[in-house]
C-alpha cells in the first residue's frame, strides 16, 4: 500500500534506472527527485527536472538528503536544508556540464580544458565542505575559492552575476532593492575594476654566475637603489656563490631567494634600481700564485644594475641574465652602480661575453598575507625576507623592531712610515657594558644568519678607502644600554706570510647617558693608534677616551686636534622602544622637571610622529597627569597637546594606531574629572569660532571632536562608577549648554572670506561620530532630539559656498549611516531632517552621488514584508516629500549624455543605478492604501495625467537594455516585477480617469508603448533560459509576459470606438508581440489584429492601412529572427477563425492570405541567411522574396531593398553579371531626370540623374567584371548620349574611352562558355521558393557537371540525389524528404543571325551562344521496337526535352525556374542526320583552325579524322546506308523521302570535308605521323568506294572555298598567289571547301557529336573569266555559308553550266568582301567596289535581298528555280564595273550611330550578266571592317555561289536554322520558274525555290540584343560639326552588335509579312528605362 512519506522527501539519483517496469519512472544518475510515496522498498514521486512526470523508482537508487518542506500537501515544495554554497554548487555544476560539452562541440579548446580543471577543482572543494571537518576559518578560505571560481566560470560562458553575501546566495525578496543593487555592484566593480594594491613585493631568486675566470667563492650582495635621492632604500640579501658560480648552500633554498617586501606604490618606478655587488673571497690580487699567500681578503670582483622599470609590465622574469661590469679602479668601487645607472660604463670591462648574473624576478602586489595565500609554493619551499631601511609606510602598532644600521663609510689613513699606502681592512665588534663581545648580532642581509664580527673588503693599496657597506645590528633593548661598537684596522700584507696588522681602532657607545640613543647621522670617529700586539678585550682601557671628533673631554684637546687619521660612519635607528628625541625624554619625565611642563608640552607639536605614537600610552598618561597635577594651569595646554596627538593619528601613516587609542580610552584612561575640563576648554573654543580671525587652531580642535567626546564620556562613566552617579544634571547641562553654542556656531552665515564656513565644514564633518558616544549616556530619543535640533540650525540658503552644501549632505550620510538611525524610534525623528534636506539637492540636481548613496541607505533599513506601523508611516512620509522628485531626477539624469571617461562614465551609471533602485524600492514598499494615497493627493486630471506621464516614461528607462549590466538578470527580474505590480495599479486610474469624453491619447499611447516593450525585453525570454533558470523564474514570478499581454488586451478591449486612433500605429508594436514564442501570449494578443481590421473597415470601408502596416512590420521583424512556422500556422488559423461570420470576410482571407504567403517566404528567406556562405539557396530565396514584393505586393521600397541585398549577395559570391542584372532592376525605375531624391540605404540625396548615371556607372563597372561586355557597351552608349546632350565633353569622352576598352577586351580577353544544368527540386522538405519545381542552373567557370552536383549537394546536405533523368511521380513529390534531379543540358540561343554570319570572329559569337537563352534541350537515346543488334541505329530513336524559362540567363540570378516544358521524338533517321550534321561541323570547323594556324598542334584533327574514317571502315556511316537505304525502308517510309535524300547529301558532304581535311593534314603533319596520315588516306578510298563515289571532279564543278573565321585577314599577310597577266589571281583546280559558322547543338548519346549548324559545301572552281555558276550536283548542299571567297579563288564557273541558276544568298552582311584589300579582293559582283555612302545606298535600293525559302504551302512547279542567273540588275553591274575602272577605292567612313532607316524597296529585273571577266583594282587600301550593326545591301554579295539554303541540287531539306528563321527579307515567287533535273540516285521530288523580281518585303531582326531587350524606337543620328567628322582611316574598329531599329511593318505592292517563326520570348524591360 502506498504511504505518503514524512521524511522521506528528497533524493539524489546514484544509480541509472530505465523505468522498465510498469509506471517506471526513468532516473539518471545525478538527478534530483522529489518524493511522494512509498511501498515496499520502492518511492513514488518525480524528477525535479521534469516535474510533470511522476513514476515510481527502487529506493535503493536513491540517496536520501535533508530537506525542509514547504505548503505540505498536494502543492508542497521541497527545499535541501544543505549549505546554500552547496546548493549553488550542484545547480551550478548542472548547468555548466550541458554548456561544456557545447564548448567541445564549438571547438572551443581551451575555454573546455580550463573549465575541466575548474570544475574539478570545485567538486574537490565540495567533498571538503560536505564532509565537515574543517575549522571555521578553513570553511570560510574554502568557501570564498567556491564562490571565487563560480563566478569565474559564469563570467566565462556568459551566465548571470549571482548576488552573494557572505559567500552566500541572497534571495532577492529577502533584501531592499538598494541593497541587493549595492550586493551586484559590488560584485561587478569587484570583477571589472580590480583594487590597485598599495603594497608591493619583489621576489629575487639567483640562478648562478657564468663566468670564465672564476675558481674562488664569492659573495653576492642584493639591495634596492634610489637613483633619484642616490640612497639604498632597502636591505640587502646577502648571497653566498662556490668555486663554479653556483649557490653554496643548495639545499637551503632560502639562501637563495628573498622578498624585498613593503615597497609603496611610490616606490615603482623607473628610477629605482636593483643593484648587485659581487665580493671575491682569496688572494688580494686575482692572477697570484696559489703559494703567494694562504690569508683569504675580501676583494671587489663586479657591479650589475636593473631598472624595476623592466619589471612593471607584470611578467615573470625567469633566467634574467644581468651584465656584470669589472671595476678597474678600486678607488671608485663606492659608486660603481651610479656611474652604470648613468651610463658612464664605458670606464669598466664586462666580465666576458658571455658572461652575467642569472637571476629570476617577479612583482608581487598585495598585502604580505595575501601573498602568503596566493603564493603559498613560495614560502613553504623557504625564502628569506628583506626589509625596506626604516620603518614601512604604515606602521603597525603591534610591530616590535630595535635594529641599528651601520653604514661603513670612509677612512683616512696615514702610511705608517711604509712607502706605498696600506691595504687596509675593517674589522667591526659589539661590545656590552661588561666588556664582553655580543654574539651573533651583526647581520650582513637577509639569507645569511647574522655574525659576531664584520671583516670589511680590502682595497689595494689606498690610505683613503671607500667602503659604503651596509650593516644591521639587530641589538635587543635590554643590551643596548652600555653597549658600544669597536672598530679595528689592520694592513693585509701581500708577502707570503700573509699578515695582517693591528694599527689603530676606533669606536662609538649605542646610548648616551641622558637615556638618548646614537642620534642618525654621519659620525666622524678618531682613530685611537695602537701597537699590534695591544690587548683591546679591556675595555675600560679605551672607553675613557674621546670617540668622535665632535665631543673632547677633559684635557685631551690638543692631542686630538694633532691626528689626522679619521673614520666615518654612518648609523640610524629604526626601534619602537627606543628613541633620540630629547624632548620626549623630558616629557615622559615631566615629575623630575616640573619647571619644564610648559616647555615640554609646547614642544610636543614639534616631535616627529612616529616617536609620539612609538610612546602612545605613556605620553596620554603624562598628560592627564599634568592635567590632574594643575588643571588651571595647564587645562588648555594640555588640551591642545591631547588634540595634536588625536589628529596625528588622522595622518594615514599613523592611521593604525587609532585601535591603540580606544583601547587606551577603554582600559587605561583613569581620568575620571578630566571631562569638566575638556568640555569647558571645548565649549571655550567653540563659542569664540564667530569671533576669531584666524580659524586654523579652532578647526584643528573640531577636527578632533570625536576623540574629545570619547574622552568626555568615558570620564564621565568612570565619575559615575566612582560617585554613584552624582552631578548627572549638571553634566547634562554642560552637554546642552556645549550643543547650543554649536547649534548657535552653525546657523551663523559665512561673511567675507569663508572661514566660518570652513569650520562649520569641519564640525560637520566630524560631528556623526559624536552620536555613538552620546548614545552611551543618553536615551536614543533624547540624542535624536539634539541631533535633529543641530541639524536643523543649518542655514538652508544654497548659494553661499557649495563646498559647504556637500558636507552638510556629507553629514546627514553619515547620520544615515549611523547607528543612532537604525534605531526606528530615532528614525522617525530625524527622517524628515534628513528628506527635507535630500528634497533641497535633488531639486537643484546637486550632489546626486551623495544623495543616492543616502537615500540608499534609507531604504536599505526598510525591509521588503515589514508591515510594522513605523515602517507603514515611514513610506508615507518619503512618498509624499520624494516620490515626484525622484521620477524628476531619473529622467533628468538619463537624458543627459554619458561622460566619455571610463572612470566618470561608471560614477554616472552607479549613480543612475542607485536612484532605479530606489525608486524600485519605493515602489515595492508600497501598499494598496499607498496607491490610493498617491492617486487621491492630485487635485487636478492635468497633474494624474503628468504624473502618469512621468512614471510611464521612467519605467521605460529603466527597462533600457543598458541600465544595468548585461548579466544582472536578478536585477532586471525584480525591477519587471515591480514594474508590471505598480502598471496594474495604475491601469485602473487610466480607465477611470482617462476614458469617453476625457479620453488622452498621448497618456494611452505611453501605456500601450511601455507594454510593448516591456513583453519584448531580452530578459523576459524564458524560451532562452537553461531548464533550471527557466524553472526558478517561473516559480519565484510567473511568466509577466502573459501578464501584461492579458493587461493589454483587457486595456484595448476599454477603449471602445477610441481604437481608430492607435490603428495603423500599434499595429507593428502588437505584432512584434505576437511574434514571440508564447502560446498563450500568442493566443491573448492575435485577436486584437481583428479587432483592428474590424474598427477600420467601419471607418473606411477596407483595411489597406492594416496590411500596408502588416506587410512592412513583418519584413523588418522577421528578418531580426522573431516568428516561426507556429506562428504563421496560429495567425492563419486564429484570424480566419475570427472573420468567419464578418461581412467582409472575403477581403480579409485574401489579406490573411497575402500575410501567410509573406511569412512563408520571409521564413525561407531567415532560414536561408543563416548559413555561412553564399550559396543558390540565399540568392534563390532573395529572389522568390524580391518578386513577391514586386509583383504580389507592390511594395516598391521593399522591393528596391532587396534588390541591393541581393546585389550584395552577388558581389559576395563574385557573380558580378547577375551583380549587374540586379541593379538594373533599380535603374529601369529611374528617369534621366531632375527630381531630388532623398537619402536611401547607402546613397546621398541626390537628383534622380545623378543616381541614375552612378548605377550606370557601377553597373557597367560589373558588366565589365563579370566579361558580359556587349551589354556594357549598351549602357556605355546610353549615358554618352546623356552626356552628349548636356554637352559634359570631358565625360563624353571618358566614357568612348571606356566603351572602346570593351571593344577590346572583346576581341583580346578569352571568355569561357559556362555549362547549363537543370536541377529539380523534388519533395516537401525543400523551402517553399523551391519545392517540387525545376530550375536551370547556370554553372561557374570550368564546372562539370560532376562538380555542380557536389556542390548542390553540399548546399542541401539531407537531399538524396536521383540516378535517372525521368520525371518523377507523385510519391516523390509529397515524399516528407529532398530528392535532387541533375543533369546537363544545352543552350539554344533564339536568334542564330550572328552564329550563321561568316566572318564574324569566335570571340563575338561565344557571347551569343550562351547569353541571353531562354530554351535549354536535353535528349535522351532509347530504342523503340526491336532492336537489330547487327544495326542499332536502325531503332535508335531520340527523347528531346525542350525547357523554357521564365526568364532568360543569364539574368538577376544563376538560375530560373522552367516555365515550361515540351518533349518531342526524333526518328533514328531525323537522328543519324542530325549526327552526322554535328560532325561535319566539327570537321569543317577542325580544319578552319588547323588552316587559319589557331591550333598549337594538330592532334584534334588527328584524332577527329581517325575516328571518322576508321570508324567507317568498321562500319560507320555505311551503317546509316544498311538502315535507311534499303529499299524496304524506302517503301515502309515514304514520308521520310526528303530526309533520306538529306542524309544521302550529308554523306557525300563528309567524304568531301574528309579529302579536304586530308589535304590540310598532310600540309601540317608532322614526320613521326606520316604513317598514320598515309593509313588515313587508303582508309578513306575504301570509305569512299563504299558510298559509291568514285572521284568529285566526275559530278561536281569546283566552287570557292570559304572560311568561317574570316580567313582572308590571315591571308592578307601571307605570300601572294599568282596573277594572270589581265590582274586575276589564278588558283589550282582543286579548292578548299568552305565552313559556315558555328552554332551550339547539344550533342546526343552516339560517339562524339560536334555542337554545330552545318553549312554549304561547295565545289570546285574552273575558269577565272566567268562569274560564279554552280553546276546541279548531288554533292552541294543547303548548307548555308556566308564568308567570302578565299583571296586564291577566282569567281569562275565553266559555260557549261550557263543553264544552272544563279541563287541569291540569303540577306547578310558584306564586311567579309570590306575585309579584302584592293589588291586581293576580285572585281566581280561579289566583289564590287565600295562606294561614297551615297552610292552605297543606291545598291541597298537595288538588290534588297531575295531569299530562297522552302514554303510548305507551295506546290512543286511553284518552287521551280528562276533561271535568271542573278538577282540585280545589269546596271548595277556596270556601275560597279565603272568604279573598279576608275581605280579609285573610298572606305566608307562609320558613322557613331549608323542611320536604322529602311531602305525603300525597289522593282529590279533579273537580268543574266555578261561573262565579260572583272579585274581587281591596282591600288593598295588598307582592309576596313565595317560595324556589324550597319545594314548591308545584298545587292552587293547577290552573285555569290556560296548559297544560305540554295537548292541547285535539287535537295529541298533547309538546314536546322532555317532562313525563315534568320533572314530579314522574304521574296516572292517569280511567275516564270524552270524546273530542273536533278542527277540524284534516290528518286525524290525535288522543290526549288525561284527569285523573281518582285519587291522585297523587310522583317524584323530576331538578333536580340545582349540582354534580350529589343529596342523599339528608331535612333535618329546626331549630327556633327564639321570640325568633328570622322576621317576616313584605314581600319576603323569594329562596332559591337547592335539591336537593330525595328522595320517599317507595311508592306508595299501587295508584299505580305510571312510568319515570324518561334515565338518571341516576354520582354523584362526596355532598353529606353536603363
Amino acid at each position: 500500500m502506498w504511504i505518503p512519506t514524512e521524511h522521506e522527501k528528497y533524493g539524489v539519483v546514484i544509480a541509472s534506472f530505465r523505468g522498465t517496469v510498469p509506471y517506471g519512472l526513468s532516473l539518471e544518475i545525478g538527478d534530483t527527485v522529489q518524493i511522494l510515496e512509498k511501498c515496499d522498498g520502492w518511492y513514488r514521486g518525480f524528477a525535479l527536472k521534469n516535474p510533470n512526470i511522476k513514476g515510481i523508482f527502487p529506493s535503493s537508487y536513491v540517496h536520501l538528503k535533508n530537506a525542509c518542506v514547504k505548503n505540505k500537501g498536494q502543492f508542497e515544495m521541497v527545499i535541501p536544508t544543505e549549505d546554500s554554497v552547496i546548493t549553488e554548487m550542484t545547480s551550478t555544476l548542472r548547468d555548466w556540464g550541458t554548456m561544456w560539452k557545447q564548448l567541445y562541440v564549438r571547438n572551443e579548446g581551451d575555454l573546455f580544458h580550463r573549465l575541466w580543471h575548474i570544475m574539478n577543482e570545485i567538486l574537490d572543494l565540495r567533498r571538503q565542505v560536505l564532509v565537515g571537518h574543517l575549522t571555521h576559518d578553513r570553511m570560510k578560505d574554502v568557501k570564498r575559492h567556491i564562490t571565487a571560481r563560480l563566478d569565474w566560470g559564469n563570467e566565462q560562458l556568459g551566465l548571470d552575476l549571482v548576488p552573494r553575501k557572505e559567500y552566500a546566495m541572497v534571495d532577492p525578496e529577502d533584501i531592499s532593492i538598494t541593497e541587493l543593487y549595492r550586493l551586484m555592484e559590488h560584485r561587478h566593480r569587484k570583477k571589472d575594476t580590480p583594487v590597485q594594491a598599495s603594497s608591493h613585493h619583489l621576489f629575487v631568486q639567483m640562478k648562478s654566475l657564468m663566468c670564465s675566470n672564476l675558481g674562488e667563492e664569492l659573495e653576492v650582495i642584493f639591495s634596492l637603489f634610489d637613483s633619484k635621492e642616490n640612497r639604498p632604500i632597502s636591505e640587502r640579501f646577502f648571497l653566498r656563490l662556490n668555486r663554479n658560480g653556483l649557490p653554496k648552500a643548495p639545499d637551503k633554498p632560502e639562501r637563495q631567494c628573498s622578498l624585498f617586501v613593503d615597497l609603496g606604490s611610490s616606490e615603482l618606478r623607473k628610477d629605482i634600481y636593483i643593484t648587485v655587488h659581487i665580493i671575491r673571497i682569496g688572494r688580494m690580487g686575482a692572477g697570484e700564485k696559489k703559494n703567494a699567500c694562504s690569508v683569504q681578503y675580501r676583494r671587489p670582483f663586479g657591479c650589475a644594475v636593473l631598472s624595476i622599470a623592466d619589471l612593471l609590465t607584470g611578467e615573470t622574469k625567469d633566467d634574467l641574465i644581468l651584465k656584470v661590469y669589472m671595476c678597474n679602479t678600486e678607488s671608485e668601487w663606492y659608486q660603481i652602480h651610479e656611474n652604470i645607472i648613468k651610463k658612464l660604463n664605458a670606464r669598466y670591462n664586462l666580465t666576458g661575453s658571455n658572461a652575467g648574473l642569472a637571476v629570476s624576478l617577479q612583482l608581487l602586489h598585495g598585502d604580505i598575507e595575501q601573498i602568503r595565500r596566493e603564493y603559498s609554493s613560495v614560502f613553504s619551499h623557504g625564502v628569506s625576507i628583506t626589509r625596506k631601511l626604516g620603518f614601512s609606510n604604515i606602521i603597525m602598532p603591534g610591530e616590535m623592531r630595535n635594529d641599528l644600521y651601520i653604514t661603513i663609510e670612509r677612512g683616512e689613513f696615514e702610511k705608517g712610515g711604509k712607502s706605498v699606502a696600506r691595504n687596509v681592512e675593517v674589522t667591526m665588534f659589539i661590545v656590552d657594558s661588561s666588556g664582553q663581545t655580543l654574539k651573533d648580532f651583526i647581520s650582513f642581509g637577509s639569507g645569511e644568519p647574522p655574525a659576531s664580527e664584520y671583516h670589511s673588503f680590502v682595497l689595494y693599496h689606498n690610505n683613503s678607502p671607500r667602503w659604503s657597506e651596509l650593516l644591521k645590528l639587530p641589538i635587543p633593548v635590554d643590551k643596548f644600554r652600555g653597549a658600544h661598537i669597536r672598530f679595528e684596522f689592520r694592513h693585509c700584507s701581500t708577502k707570503e706570510k700573509g699578515e695582517k696588522k693591528l694599527f689603530g681602532f676606533s669606536f662609538v657607545p649605542l646610548m648616551q647617558e641622558d637615556g638618548r640613543t646614537l642620534p642618525d647621522g654621519t659620525h666622524e670617529l678618531i682613530v685611537h693608534k695602537c701597537e699590534e700586539n695591544t690587548n683591546l678585550q679591556d675595555t675600560t682601557r679605551y672607553l675613557k677616551l674621546p670617540f668622535s671628533k665632535g665631543i673632547f673631554l677633559g684635557n685631551n684637546n690638543q692631542a686630538m686636534k694633532a691626528t689626522k687619521e679619521s673614520f666615518c660612519i654612518t648609523s640610524f635607528l629604526c626601534s619602537t622602544k627606543l628613541t633620540q628625541n630629547g624632548d620626549m625624554l623630558d616629557l615622559l619625565k615631566w615629575r623630575t622637571h616640573p619647571d619644564k611642563i610648559t616647555g615640554c608640552l609646547s614642544k610636543l607639536k614639534e616631535i616627529d610622529g612616529s616617536e609620539i605614537v612609538k610612546f602612545l600610552q605613556d605620553t596620554l598618561d603624562t598628560l592627564f597627569g599634568i592635567l590632574d597635577e594643575n588643571s588651571q594651569k595647564y587645562g588648555s595646554k594640555v588640551f591642545d597637546s591631547l588634540v595634536h596627538i588625536i589628529n596625528l593619528l588622522q595622518d594615514s601613516k599613523f592611521h593604525h594606531f587609532k585601535p591603540v587609542m580606544d583601547t587606551y580610552i577603554e582600559s587605561h584612561f583613569a581620568g575620571a574629572l578630566a571631562y569638566r575640563d575638556l568640555i569647558k576648554v571645548l565649549k571655550w573654543y567653540v563659542d569664540r569660532i564667530t569671533e576669531a580671525e584666524r580659524q586654523e587652531h579652532i578647526q584643528e580642535v573640531l577636527k578632533a571632536q570625536e576623540y574629545i567626546f570619547k574622552y568626555i564620556v568615558q570620564s564621565r562613566r568612570l565619575f559615575s562608577l566612582a560617585t554613584g552617579g552624582q552631578n548627572e544634571e549638571e553634566f547634562r547641562c554642560c552637554i546642552q549648554e556645549l550643543l547650543m553654542s554649536v547649534r548657535f556656531f552653525l546657523s551663523q552665515e559665512s561673511k567675507g572670506s569663508g572661514a566660518l564656513s570652513q569650520s562649520q565644514a569641519v564640525f560637520l564633518s566630524s560631528f556623526p561620530a559624536v552620536y555613538s558616544e552620546l548614545l552611551k549616556l543618553f536615551d536614543v530619543r533624547e540624542v535624536a532630539n539634539l541631533v535633529q535640533d543641530t541639524l536643523g540650525s543649518l542655514p538652508t540658503i544654497l548659494h553661499v559656498d557649495d563646498s559647504l552644501q556637500a558636507i552638510k549632505l556629507q553629514c546627514i550620510g553619515k547620520t544615515v549611516e549611523s547607528q543612532l538611525y537604525t534605531n526606528p524610534d530615532s528614525r522617525y525623528i530625524l527622517l524628515p531632517v534628513v528628506l527635507h534636506h535630500l528634497h533641497i539637492h535633488l531639486q537643484e540636481q546637486k550632489d546626486l552621488i551623495m544623495c543616492a548613496r543616502i537615500l540608499s541607505n534609507v531604504f536599505c533599513l526598510i525591509k521588503k514584508n515589514s508591515s510594522e506601523k513605523s515602517v507603514l508611516e515611514e513610506i508615507d512620509v518619503i512618498v509624499a516629500s520624494l516620490l515626484d522628485i525622484l521620477l524628476r531626477t531619473i529622467l533628468e539624469i538619463t537624458s543627459r549624455p554619458q561622460p566619455s571617461s571610463s572612470a566618470m562614465r561608471f560614477q554616472f551609471q552607479d549613480v543612475t543605478g542607485e536612484f532605479v533602485a530606489c525608486l524600485l524600492s519605493l515602489l515595492r514598499q508600497m501598499t494598496d492604501r499607498h496607491y490610493q494615497q498617491l492617486l487621491d493627493s492630485f487635485n487636478t486630471k492635468e497633474e494624474l495625467r503628468d504624473f502618469l506621464l512621468q512614471i510611464f516614461t521612467v519605467f521605460r528607462i529603466l527597462i533600457r537594455p543598458e541600465m544595468f549590466p548585461k548579466d544582472w538578470t536578478v536585477m532586471r527580474l525584480v525591477a519587471n516585477n515591480v514594474i508590471i505590480t505598480t502598471v496594474l495599479y495604475l491601469s485602473d486610474a487610466l480607465r477611470k480617469n482617462f476614458l469617453n469624453e476625457n479620453f488622452d491619447y498621448k497618456i494611452w499611447d505611453s501605456y500601450f508603448y511601455l507594454a510593448v516593450i516591456f513583453i519584448n525585453q531580452l530578459c523576459l525570454q524564458l524560451e532562452m533560459f537553461t531548464p533550471s533558470k527557466k524553472k526558478k523564474v517561473l516559480e519565484k514570478y510567473g511568466d509577466m509576459r502573459v501578464t501584461m499581454g492579458c493587461e493589454i488586451f483587457s486595456m484595448w478591449q476599454n477603449l471602445g470606438e477610441h481604437k481608430l486612433h492607435f490603428i495603423p500605429a500599434l499595429i507593428g508594436p502588437f505584432l512584434e508581440v505576437t511574434l514571440i514564442p508564447q502560446p498563450d501570449l500568442r493566443n491573448v494578443m492575435i485577436p486584437i489584429f481583428h479587432d483592428m481590421m474590424d474598427w477600420e473597415q467601419r471607418r473606411s470601408g477596407n483595411f489597406k492601412q492594416v496590411e500596408a502596416k502588416l506587410i512592412d512590420k513583418l519584413d523588418s521583424l522577421m528578418s531580426e529572427g522573431k516568428g516561426d512556422e507556429t506562428y504563421r500556422e496560429l495567425f492563419n488559423s486564429i484570424l480566419l477563425k475570427k472573420i468567419e461570420r464578418e461581412t467582409w470576410r472575403e477581403s480579409g482571407v485574401s489579406l490573411i492570405a497575402t500575410v501567410t504567403r509573406l511569412m512563408e517566404r520571409l521564413l525561407d528567406y531567415r532560414d536561408c541567411m543563416k548559413m555561412g556562405e553564399v550559396d543558390g539557396k540565399k540568392i534563390g530565396c532573395t529572389v522568390s522574396l524580391l518578386n513577391f514584393y514586386k509583383t504580389e505586393l507592390n511594395k516598391e521600397e521593399m522591393y528596391i531593398r532587396y534588390i541591393h541585398k541581393l546585389y550584395d549577395l552577388h558581389l559576395k559570391a563574385q557573380n558580378f553579371t547577375e551583380a549587374a542584372y540586379t541593379l538594373l532592376l533599380y535603374d529601369e525605375l529611374l528617369e534621366w531626370s531632375d527630381r531630388p531624391l532623398r537619402e536611401f540605404l547607402t546613397y546621398p540625396m541626390q537628383t534622380e540623374w545623378q543616381r541614375k548615371e552612378h548605377l550606370h556607372l557601377t553597373i557597367i563597372q560589373n558588366f565589365d567584371r563579370g566579361k558580359c561586355w556587349e551589354n556594357g557597351i549598351i549602357l556605355c552608349r546610353k549615358i554618352a548620349e546623356q552626356y552628349e546632350s548636356y554637352y559634359d565633353y570631358r565625360n563624353l569622352s571618358k566614357m568612348r574611352m571606356m566603351e572602346a576598352s570593351l571593344y577590346d577586351k572583346i576581341m583580346d580577353q578569352q571568355r569561357l562558355e559556362p555549362e547549363f544544368f537543370r536541377v529539380g527540386f523534388y519533395g516537401k522538405k525543400f523551402p517553399f521558393f523551391l519545392r517540387n519545381k525545376e530550375f536551370v542552373c547556370r554553372g561557374h567557370d570550368y564546372e562539370r557537371l560532376e562538380a555542380f552536383q557536389q556542390r548542390m549537394l553540399n548546399e542541401f546536405p539531407h537531399a538524396i540525389a536521383m540516378q535517372h533523368a525521368n520525371q518523377p511521380d507523385e510519391t516523390i513529390f509529397q515524399a516528407e524528404a529532398q530528392y535532387l534531379q541533375i543533369y546537363a543540358v544545352t543552350p539554344i540561343p533564339e536568334s542564330q543571325e550572328v552564329l550563321q554570319r561568316e566572318g564574324v570572329p569566335d570571340n563575338i559569337k561565344s557571347f551569343y551562344k550562351v547569353n541571353h537563352i531562354w530554351k535549354f534541350r536535353y535528349d535522351r537515346p532509347f530504342h523503340k521496337g526491336t532492336k537489330d543488334k547487327e544495326n542499332e541505329f536502325k531503332s535508335l530513336w531520340v527523347e528531346r526535352t525542350s525547357l523554357y524559362l521564365v526568364q532568360s540567363l543569364p539574368g538577376i540570378s544563376r538560375w530560373f525556374e522552367v516555365e515550361k516544358r515540351e518533349v518531342v521524338e526524333m526518328s533514328p533517321l531525323e537522328n543519324a542526320i542530325e549526327v552526322l550534321e554535328n560532325k561535319n561541323q566539327q570537321l569543317k570547323t577542325l580544319i578552319s583552325q588547323c588552316q587559319t594556324r589557331q591550333m598549337q598542334n594538330i592532334n584534334p584533327l588527328t584524332m577527329c579524322l581517325n575516328g571518322v574514317i576508321d570508324a567507317a571502315v568498321n562500319g560507320g556511316v555505311s551503317r546509316y546506308q544498311e538502315a535507311f537505304f534499303v529499299k524496304e525502308y524506302i517503301l515502309s517510309h515514304p514520308e521520310d523521302g526528303e530526309k533520306i535524300a538529306r542524309l544521302r547529301e550529308l554523306m557525300l558532304e563528309q567524304a568531301q570535308i574528309l579529302e579536304f581535311g586530308l589535304a590540310v593534314h598532310e600540309k601540317f603533319v608532322p614526320q613521326d605521323m606520316r604513317p598514320l596520315h598515309k593509313k588515313l588516306v587508303d582508309q578513306f578510298f575504301v570509305m569512299k568506294s563504299s558510298l559509291g563515289i568514285q572521284e568529285f571532279s566526275a559530278c561536281m564543278q569546283a566552287s570557292p572555298v570559304h572560311f568561317p573565321n574570316g580567313s582572308p585577314r590571315v591571308c592578307r599577310n601571307s605570300a601572294p598567289a599568282s596573277v594572270s597577266p589581265d590582274g586575276t589571281r589564278v588558283i589550282p583546280r582543286r579548292s578548299p571547301l568552305s565552313y559556315p559558322a558555328v552554332n551550339r547543338y547539344s550533342s546526343s548519346s552516339l560517339s562524339s557529336q560536334a555542337s554545330a549548324e552545318v553549312s554549304n559545301i561547295t565545289g570546285q572552281s574552273e575558269s577565272s573569266d566567268e562569274v560564279f555558276n554552280m553546276q546541279p550536283s548531288p554533292s552541294t548542299s543547303s548548307l548555308s555559308s556566308t564568308h567570302s571567297a578565299s583571296p586564291n579563288v577566282t569567281s569562275s564557273a565553266p559555260s557549261s553550266a550557263r543553264a544552272s541558276p544563279l541563287l541569291s544568298d540569303k540577306h547578310k552582311h558584306s564586311r567579309e568582301n570590306s575585309c579584302l584589300s584592293p589588291r586581293e579582293r576580285p572585281c566581280s559582283a561579289i566583289y564590287p567596289t565600295p562606294v561614297e555612302p551615297s552610292q552605297r545606298m543606291l545598291f541597298n535600293h537595288i538588290g534588297d535581298g531575295a531569299l530562297p525559302r522552302s514554303d510548305p504551302n507551295l506546290s512543286a512547279p511553284e518552287k521551280a528555280v528562276n533561271p535568271t542567273p542573278s538577282s540585280w540588275s545589269l546596271d548595277s553591274g556596270k556601275e560597279a564595273k565603272n568604279m573598279s575602272d576608275s581605280g579609285k577605292l573610298i572606305s566608307p567612313p562609320v558613322p557613331p550611330r549608323p542611320t536604322q532607316t529602311a531602305s525603300p524597296a525597289r522593282h529590279t529585273t533579273s537580268v543574266s550578266p555578261s561573262p565579260a571577266g572583272r579585274s581587281p583594282l591596282k591600288g593598295s587600301v588598307q582592309s576596313f571592317t565595317p560595324s556589324p550593326v550597319e545594314y548591308h545591301s545584298p545587292g552587293l554579295i547577290s552573285n555569290s555561289p556560296v548559297l544560305s539554303g540554295s537548292y541547285s541540287s535539287g535537295i529541298s531539306s533547309l538546314s536546322r536554322c532555317s532562313t525563315s528563321e534568320t533572314s530579314g527579307f522574304e521574296n516572292q515567287v517569280n511567275e516564270q520558274s524552270v524546273p530542273l533535273p536533278v542527277p540524284v540516285p534516290v528518286p525524290v521530288p525535288v522543290p526549288v525555290p525561284s527569285y523573281g523580281g518582285e519587291e522585297p518585303v523587310r522583317k524584323e531582326s530576331k538578333t536580340p540584343p545582349p540582354y534580350s531587350v529589343y529596342e523599339r524606337t528608331l535612333r535618329r543620328p546626331v549630327p556633327l560639326p564639321h570640325s568633328l567628322s570622322i576621317p576616313v582611316t584605314p581600319e576603323p574598329p569594329a562596332l559591337p552588335p547592335k539591336p537593330l531599329a525595328a522595320r517599317s511593318s507595311h508592306l508595299e505592292n501587295g508584299a505580305r509579312r510571312t510568319d515570324p517563326g518561334p515565338r518571341p520570348r516576354p520582354l523584362p524591360r526596355k532598353v529606353s528605362q536603363l
